[in-house]
């Protein structure tokens, strides 16, 4: 298992159209093949940086779900409004693998 990581730079003043993107992936991310772990918007310190982060098995699996999501209406509508409403600057990709154990949750 491998964590996608997506960092963005969005518009500062757009912040609610990238929470609106965010919520849109809900049920296209899983759907297409992915374990969503959440979006994440700016609250406090950087109004510019946003991330998205997914679970998939393989760098394979991230090949075939990519092109589901490209493929899915609702990934095709998400990706159209971003386009629209330009509030994604910039975004890179890393993906990662746990290399420790987790604590427990409190």
């Amino acid at each position: 298992m491998i964590t996608c990581f997506i960092r963005y730079e969005i518009d500062p003043f757009k912040v609610s159209a990238f929470e609106e993107y965010a919520r849109n992936w809900r049920e296209a991310i899983p759907r297409c093949g992915a374990g969503l772990i959440g979006y994440f918007a700016p609250h406090e310190g950087s109004s510019t940086t946003a991330y998205g982060v997914y679970n998939i098995e393989s760098l394979a699996a991230y090949e075939q779900y990519r092109a589901r999501l490209k493929a899915d209406a609702m990934g095709i509508a998400n990706f159209e409004f971003a386009r629209k409403e330009q509030f994604i600057r910039r975004e890179d990709r890393i993906f990662l693998r746990l290399a420790s154990v987790p604590l427990q949750r409190l």
